[in-house]
């Protein structure tokens, strides 16, 4: 009797050892789990995604302030087509376009045109009905082509949204230390400034597009500072999400793993 109570408390000892060495891998390997992080960046690298930042800020301002503004193009007679004092000229952006009347006098004798939109004069301006009742706009005798002006805006609108993505995504990265959401903020970057030189272009063809609806009132045509701003906004986009990806790059977590390994053999 006495013997078959040593081996049974030496088979309860076995299996207790045994449990509490499954026990201590089991919570060793949670530890291991629980100590691979990810890993922070530092405060040099901080400075250096809001450097990139502040360029793209840049970007996002210029294309909010050719997009809210109605003079990405100038459409003028000539000075002395009415053949009195005054003359007629028009600009316009993506929303809403003006005519403005202005005194052949205040025009630079050496310009055959009527303008620039700058001189002072009375001006009518209307928003396009493109987006409510889907009409066309006519303007001296000219009519617009509304499939490519909205598609010139919605191609604008679609740049904003993945502007404010984009920020978004770096917003979370500064605030949790992580490089994670660097690579999607420069995709989104990259695609606004993409999407603002398409819209560019798409309003460049509605323009030559309205020139060859009537041809009865000859126009001079130009694309006015807005379209600048636009396009340079576009270059800056584009370029603040490749410095976005570059600084993505340095934080790949296997080459943070690799010191760990090399230190385990």
């Amino acid at each position: 009797m006495w013997s078959n109570f040593f081996v049974q408390q030496d088979e309860e000892g076995r299996i207790g050892v045994a449990g509490a060495g499954q026990g201590g891998v089991l919570g060793g390997m949670k530890g291991g789990r629980g100590q691979r992080r990810t890993p922070k960046m530092s405060d040099s690298q901080e400075g250096k995604i809001k450097l990139a930042f502040f360029v793209s800020i840049i970007g996002v301002t210029l294309t909010v302030l050719g997009m809210g503004t109605e003079f990405w193009v100038e459409l003028a007679q000539s000075k002395n087509f009415s053949g009195n004092q005054t003359c007629q000229m028009a600009h316009y952006g993506l929303w809403k376009g003006c005519i403005r009347t202005l005194w052949v006098a205040d025009i630079d004798p050496e310009r055959t045109s009527c303008g620039p939109a700058e001189l002072p004069g009375e001006s009518n301006c209307t928003y396009f009905k493109f987006f409510t009742s889907g009409e066309n706009a006519v303007i001296f005798k000219k009519t617009t082509n509304k499939n490519l002006n909205l598609a010139s805006a919605v191609l604008a609108l679609l740049s904003l949204t993945m502007m404010v993505m984009g920020s978004i995504c770096i917003g979370m990265s500064l605030s949790k230390g992580v490089a994670f959401f660097l690579k999607p903020a420069s995709f989104c970057f990259i695609l606004s400034g993409v999407l603002v030189l398409l819209s560019v272009l798409i309003f460049h063809q509605s323009v030559l597009a309205l020139l060859s609806s009537d041809h009865s009132i000859p126009l001079h045509h130009e694309l006015s500072w807005s379209v600048a701003c636009v396009g340079s906004a576009g270059a800056i986009l584009i370029f603040g999400g490749f410095l976005f990806l570059i600084l993505s790059l340095p934080f790949s977590p296997w080459q943070k793993c690799l010191p760990h390994k090399n230190s385990a053999t």
